[in-house]
């Protein structure tokens, strides 16, 4: 199915397209338990449908270490390896348990330029089914403000259905 999703021209209208990418994420997802095997997924779905998205990926909660997030799946240049919680726009996410729409990072109090190419970001935390913290996904750009609030609700409804559901 991924390969028939690679074969697909997607509207040029935002919201349409996002539409559009939940449901093949949906329809891919659709049966696997694998928590990686999702976000890997997710990663390099959303990373190949927008043009704006410069480094698309997870930072996972890491267990043995008390509140501290360890990349996970992505796609891009080298990311950090470790965030903690409260330091930078990943770890503001991790923090408050709530998105995280920058329009210019270098006006970020304490930003971690993992990429001294990005210049705005959005990071929306994920919740398990559970309603704990599992991860947080960050989108970078090169360009300044190129995530708005269709960004922001696509993708957290994208992740509320990707990890929120327990999955048989």
């Amino acid at each position: 199915m991924a390969e028939a999703f690679n074969d697909i021209t997607l509207s040029a209208d935002k919201a349409t397209r996002y539409a559009e990418v939940a449901d093949e994420i949906a329809s891919v997802l659709d049966g696997e338990p694998n928590v990686t095997a999702r976000m890997a997924t997710v990663a390099s779905m959303l990373a190949n449908s927008f043009d704006h998205y410069f480094w698309t990926g997870f930072y996972v909660v890491d267990p043995t270490k008390e509140r501290e997030l360890v990349v996970g799946p992505y796609q891009g240049t080298l990311g950090c390896l470790r965030i903690a919680y409260g330091r930078g726009v990943c770890g503001a996410a991790a923090a408050t348990g709530e998105t995280q729409l920058v329009p210019d990072v270098h006006a970020f109090p304490g930003h971690i330029a993992c990429d001294s190419r990005s210049e705005s970001e959005i990071v929306v935390p994920v919740f398990g089914p559970d309603g704990q913290l599992i991860a947080v996904f960050d989108v970078d750009s090169d360009k300044p403000a190129s995530f708005d609030a269709t960004d922001q609700l696509w993708l957290e409804k994208i992740l509320k259905a990707t990890f929120q559901t327990t999955i048989a």
